[in-house]
């Protein structure tokens, strides 16, 4: 076995065990939470705070992402979220957990996952030499991902926590401390290359989102992840209050964990399959047809509380939309330098995900309002925007430049 394809198998090992981590803590946190509260606002305030570091700190992760070594990076932070949780299970074991300990607990774990994250995408081009394998290689990733974090990841901490919720979070904090050990395996040199000396720290920001605002394609696609993340975030900071008993569907905890996995099921089929609906298809038709699902998600519980037609509906928008990742992944890992990749895909991960809090906040005020179902149905609007900005952004031309890997795109078409 080659030592690149010995390295990819162990960052396959690693994030396996972190999405375990990270699917665990998708059910273990809401079922704290709702142990403190369930009145909307303050039940959706906690998914704000863990997912303010993407608009607060997006940047500078990408910034020293180009700077820093990017499994080190990793391998720390994974090492930060282990002794957290270890710490939070001792709090929750004492029944000693109040929301402010939740807001500290998601802000850091949200501060740990821009850093993580974004060393994370910045780093399988160093792995893997051929760019022309950057889908394949990619979609296993995003496979094995998504297996861990929405199908064995939820189902597990749902029955852990049904016996202990402190269980639940050392069994994640156990997991992200062999995530640590598999990254530390990884052979070879991870730092970026750089022609230069690193200037300042916001020169180096300013560079990475020059380089996004004059690339037409990349701009586009990040807005419309941005407007898709803040619809969902409205639907699923609220959604626990829906589902769960006494939730207008009323499924258990487990219940609630299987129905998030038929999500997981319909992505982890489009990500595999990815690349062969990207030669299939073409690379503009695959992202039509999955910005035309992104409403889907929040469309259906707006209109039922039936949880078969939930699960069918929601395998079948993730179906539709699971290649969407994988694909604008390898985008970029093909066009962007790798010099700039980190900030880069900081820059693009900010529009990306800093719109995640403002998403949470409006769930919290419409659900508070006007109800769960109104959040919903506001969210499943919101997420239609993305279908026309694909159709303007994601022209052929551009997208043939993509494939040749070709830089920097800044003409309009």
């Amino acid at each position: 076995m080659s030592a690149r394809r010995s390295n990819l198998n162990r960052l396959i090992a690693s994030s396996a065990a972190s999405n375990l981590a990270d699917g665990m803590l998708q059910i273990t946190l809401p079922l704290v939470t709702l142990g403190i509260t369930r009145d909307p606002g303050a039940f959706a305030s906690v998914t704000f705070v863990g997912r303010l570091p993407w608009l607060l700190f997006a940047l500078h992760a990408g910034a020293l992402a180009d700077r820093l070594d990017r499994r080190r990076t990793m391998t720390l932070v994974n090492l930060g979220r282990a002794l957290l949780l270890a710490a939070f299970a001792g709090v929750v074991a004492a029944n000693a957990e109040q929301l402010w300990t939740l807001y500290l607990v998601a802000f850091v774990l949200g501060v740990g996952e821009t850093l993580f994250d974004t060393a994370a995408q910045s780093i399988l081009p160093a792995i893997v030499a051929d760019k022309a394998q950057l889908s394949k290689a990619n979609g296993q990733l995003t496979a094995v991902e998504r297996i861990t974090n929405q199908f064995i990841g939820p189902t597990l901490g749902a029955l852990v926590a049904a016996a202990a919720l402190a269980g639940s979070l050392s069994a994640s904090s156990a997991a992200y401390g062999l995530a640590s050990v598999a990254l530390l395996t990884l052979v070879g040199h991870f730092r970026a290359t750089r022609s230069e000396p690193a200037p300042r720290l916001t020169t180096d920001i300013a560079d990475g989102v020059r380089y996004l605002a004059r690339h037409p394609l990349l701009r586009a696609l990040a807005v419309c992840v941005g407007v898709s993340n803040l619809a969902s975030t409205m639907m699923i900071a609220v959604f626990p209050l829906y589902a769960i008993d006494p939730g207008p569907v009323g499924v258990s905890k487990v219940g609630y964990a299987l129905l998030l996995t038929t999500m997981s099921a319909g992505t982890l089929v489009g990500s595999l399959f990815a690349h062969r609906t990207e030669r299939v298809l073409g690379i503009r038709r695959a992202l039509l047809i999955a910005a035309a699902s992104f409403p889907l998600f929040s469309l259906l519980p707006a209109v039922t509380d039936s949880w078969p037609w939930l699960a069918v509906g929601f395998f079948a928008g993730a179906l539709l939309s699971g290649g969407w990742n994988v694909i604008t992944v390898s985008l970029r890992q093909r066009i962007v330098p790798d010099e700039l990749l980190g900030r880069v895909n900081a820059g693009y991960r900010l529009l990306a995900w800093g719109t995640m809090p403002i998403g949470a906040a409006l769930a919290g005020v419409t659900a508070s309002q006007f109800g769960l179902r109104a959040t919903f149905a506001i969210s499943a609007a919101i997420s239609a925007v993305c279908l026309p900005i694909v159709y303007v952004a994601a022209t052929d031309r551009r997208l043939d430049q993509a494939r040749a890997g070709v830089a920097r795109v800044t003409t309009p078409s």
